[in-house]
C-alpha cells in the first residue's frame, strides 16, 4: 500500500508517524513545500522572543528520525490531483502514484489588495524566511505597524512587544480577536495593551503603504498615518486547497470531510487547516485552524487509511490566549445560538469577565478572561455536551459556579452508571 502526504507541518508528520506504526509494511511519502526540516509554524512567535533557536521550531529533533522510520521526505509542491489514475502531479512535474492519500496542505496568510502592501518591508509571520526577516528589523525602538488582531495576531503581537519595538496594531472589526471573544472581553484586551504601551486602533484599515527616505507611512481608513520601519501583515489564513480545483475532490472553506475525515472520493483524505469537519457543538461543518484540532485529525485520518475503521469524536473551537500576560479563552459557540440563553459577569477592576451561552440545558459556548482556574472545566462542560439539568438556572443566576455544576454533574453521573 502505498500512502502520499502533501504537507509536512503538525498534521502531516503525525499522520506519517501513525501510518508507519499501524501500518509498519506500507510506503509513506511525506511532501513538503519548504526548504526547512519540518517545522511548527506556532513556534515561530517563540523563537521571534527568544525562547528557542530555530531547531527548536523542528517537529522532530533526532537526526534521521524521518529516514529510521522508513518515511520518505520529499521536498515538492503539489500542483493536481488526478483521482482517476491515482497520481499527484508536482510543480517540478513529478508524479507521485498512491493507493491512499492525505491532503494535508495547511493554510497561507490572506494577504488584502492594498496599494504599497506589497513590496519591501513588509511581512507575513507564516515560515522561518519570514521569522529571518522580522527579527533582522524589528529591532529596540524600531516602529512596527501590525494589521490584524485576531488570535494569530494578539500571538505575533506578544512576540513584537518582547522585542522593544514601538508597535501599533491595526484591527477591522471593532474589537480585538473578534472572531474569539464578545465585545466586552475584545475591549477589555484591547484597554490591557494600552497599559502594556501598544497603541490600537480598532474599527480602522489599512489604504495605502507608501515609502520614503525614512521608512514607510502607513495610512488608515480614520485619517490617521502611522510611521513605520516594518509592517507585519496578520489579516487571516486561507486553506491551500487552490491546487484541487479540477481534481473531483469537493471542498467549501476547505476539502470537505466525513467523521473518518475522507474526501467524496474514495482514498483521499484530509486533515488540518486545509480540511472541513464536523462541529459537534454548532452542529455544522468548519475549519479550525488550531493544532490540536490538527493533530486529532491527523490521527484519525491515519488510521482509517491504514485500514482500523476510526470516527473523529467532533472538532471543537478551543482558543486559549496570552496577551501580553492577560489570559483569556474562548470555547464552542461562544457568541450564542438561536433561542438560547446567555448570562455575563464583568469586573473591569480586576480584569475577569465571564460570558456563558446555553442551548436548553447545556453550556455550548463561553468567554472568559482572568478566569483561568476555569478553563478546563469551560472546556469540559461544552466539549461534553453535559445536561446541566437544574444548574443551568444556578448558573444563569451566578456564573462563578462553573466548577460547583460540573462536580455535581459528573457526580451525578457516576450514580447513574452504577445504578445501572
Amino acid at each position: 500500500m502505498k500512502h502520499v502526504i502533501l504537507g509536512a507541518g503538525p498534521a502531516g508528520v503525525i499522520a506519517a508517524e501513525t501510518l508507519r506504526k499501524h501500518a509498519p509494511a506500507d510506503e509513506v511519502t511525506l511532501v513538503g513545500d519548504e526548504p526547512e526540516a519540518p517545522y511548527s509554524r506556532m513556534a515561530i512567535p517563540y523563537l521571534l522572543i527568544g525562547h528557542i533557536g530555530e531547531e527548536g521550531t523542528h517537529l522532530r529533533h533526532t537526526p534521521g528520525h524521518y529516514a529510521a522510520l522508513g518515511i520518505t521526505l520529499r521536498r515538492g509542491r503539489a500542483v493536481g490531483v488526478d483521482t482517476a489514475s491515482r497520481k499527484v502531479t508536482l510543480e517540478d512535474g513529478a508524479t507521485l502514484g498512491y493507493d491512499r492519500l492525505l491532503i494535508a496542505t495547511g493554510s497561507s496568510p490572506a494577504t488584502p489588495p492594498i496599494p504599497g502592501l506589497a513590496g519591501s518591508g513588509v511581512h507575513s509571520c507564516w515560515t522561518l524566511a519570514d521569522a529571518r526577516a522580522i527579527g533582522a528589523k524589528a529591532q529596540p525602538g524600531s516602529r512596527v505597524v501590525q494589521m490584524g488582531a485576531g488570535f494569530i495576531g494578539c500571538i505575533i503581537m506578544e512576540a513584537l512587544a518582547s522585542r522593544g519595538v514601538k508597535l501599533s496594531v491595526v484591527e477591522m472589526g471593532d474589537r480585538m480577536v473578534p472572531r474569539m471573544m464578545g465585545p466586552t472581553a475584545g475591549g477589555m484586551i484591547k484597554d490591557w495593551c494600552a497599559t502594556k504601551g501598544v497603541e490600537v486602533h480598532t474599527g480602522a484599515r489599512v489604504e495605502a503603504v507608501e515609502r520614503g527616505a525614512d521608512g514607510m507611512k502607513v495610512k488608515l481608513s480614520t485619517g490617521a498615518v502611522l510611521d513605520a520601519d516594518l509592517v507585519i501583515t496578520a489579516t487571516g489564513v486561507k486553506p491551500n486547497i487552490g491546487f484541487l480545483e479540477h481534481s473531483g475532490i469537493r471542498c467549501l472553506v476547505g476539502v470537505l470531510t466525513d467523521e473518518h475525515l475522507q474526501s467524496n472520493v474514495p482514498g483521499v483524505y484530509a486533515a488540518g487547516d486545509c480540511a472541513e469537519a464536523y462541529d459537534k457543538v454548532s452542529g455544522r461543518m468548519i475549519v479550525s485552524a488550531i493544532q490540536p484540532n490538527a493533530a486529532e485529525q491527523a490521527r484519525v485520518a491515519a488510521l482509517n487509511m491504514a485500514g482500523q475503521a476510526t470516527e473523529l469524536r467532533g472538532v471543537t473551537q478551543i482558543n486559549v490566549l496570552d496577551t501580553l500576560g492577560l489570559i483569556s479563552a474562548s470555547f464552542g459557540a461562544w457568541d450564542g445560538v438561536p433561542g438560547g440563553q446567555h448570562v455575563e459577569l464583568t469586573d473591569s477592576a480586576a480584569g475577569r469577565h465571564l460570558s456563558l451561552q446555553f442551548d436548553a440545558d447545556r453550556l455550548v459556548g463561553c468567554n472568559s478572561i482572568g478566569w483561568t482556574e476555569h478553563v478546563g472545566v469551560m472546556r469540559g462542560l461544552v466539549e461534553g455536551q453535559v445536561s446541566l439539568g437544574e444548574w443551568k438556572d444556578k448558573l444563569l443566576a451566578d456564573p462563578t459556579l462553573l466548577m460547583q455544576a460540573y462536580l455535581a454533574r459528573a457526580q451525578a453521573q457516576d450514580v447513574h452508571a452504577h445504578a445501572r
